[in-house]
């Protein structure tokens, strides 16, 4: 089988797009296949412009018969629930120690955690019909590819899988093809004006990030601002002792300044910049 790791951000949007166009050309992008499956996992605290791109990406699959599947995977409530009662997925997040050290928690398992290994656990148990325990068999063992959506300029992000049923590939690198490549296609061969996809308590967004969603979408802010809060009030399970944030300026996000939120990051296109969403 080959399968897609769909986030619905530009890239796997431009992936599942370009396979539900090879229904009906077939060479015009070798590199990417019709997929027997593309599987999203909702984290339940996306930008309210994912949303959008998955209902797009799904009409498109029904469209070319291209099975789409949605993957509950709760990474908000679970650190609402858990973060400084229990473990939880560790995110990268910012820090400062009691003498404004800067640093960051290096580990970053929360992609994992709520993303590949539940789209994992879906093949082997949804799609191939294994019983928990059950040995692979022989023709499962390295027999199935996981695309996923790395541009080139992400090229230092591709990574063997280390799951036995599973070769990685990344189409785009192997196009080479930059995320304003995936904009450019997914805008003019189907009318999509599509943004990055991430959580919104992802800490590798900029800051600008918070101020759109600020201005924007109040809603999805007040989400944001009581996570914040929630780092601030707790300390993870872990020797971690540091002051932690979600801003990579190390301060709470209600405090960020227009200053501090002037760091959006663009490309061009056509002439103009367009904000990738991050």
């Amino acid at each position: 089988m080959k399968i897609l790791s769909c986030g619905a951000g530009m890239q796997s949007t431009a992936l599942a797009l370009i396979s539900c166009e090879q229904v009906r050309f077939p060479v015009k992008h070798p590199e990417v296949p019709r997929y027997d499956a593309i599987i999203y996992c909702d984290l339940g605290i996306e930008p309210a412009w994912v949303p959008q791109q998955v209902q797009f990406i799904e009409r498109a699959c029904k469209s070319a018969d291209i099975p789409f599947y949605i993957l509950q995977s709760n990474l908000y409530q679970d650190y609402i629930q858990n973060f400084g009662v229990r473990r939880v997925s560790a995110m990268p997040f910012w820090t400062l120690d009691d003498d404004d050290k800067p640093g960051r928690i290096a580990r970053r398992s929360c992609t994992v955690d709520y993303k590949i290994t539940m789209i994992q656990k879906f093949v082997r148990y949804e799609l191939l019909g294994y019983r928990p325990y059950q040995r692979l068999r022989t023709e499962d063992i390295g027999g199935h590819e996981l695309h996923i959506g790395f541009s080139k300029e992400e090229s230092n992000r591709s990574f063997p899988s280390r799951h036995k049923m599973f070769h990685n590939q990344f189409p785009l690198i192997d196009m080479g093809w930059e995320r304003k490549d995936c904009y450019q296609y997914n805008l003019e061969t189907w009318g999509l004006d599509s943004k990055a996809s991430a959580c919104l308590v992802c800490p590798f967004h900029r800051n600008y990030f918070f101020q759109h969603i600020k201005h924007n979408f109040p809603s999805d802010y007040a989400c944001v601002i009581n996570f914040d809060e929630l780092l601030e009030k707790r300390q993870p399970q872990s020797n971690i002792r540091n002051r932690i944030f979600l801003s990579r300026s190390r301060k709470r996000i209600r405090d960020l300044t227009p200053e501090d939120c002037s760091d959006a990051q663009t490309f061009e296109y056509r002439g103009n910049r367009i904000w990738n969403g991050f």
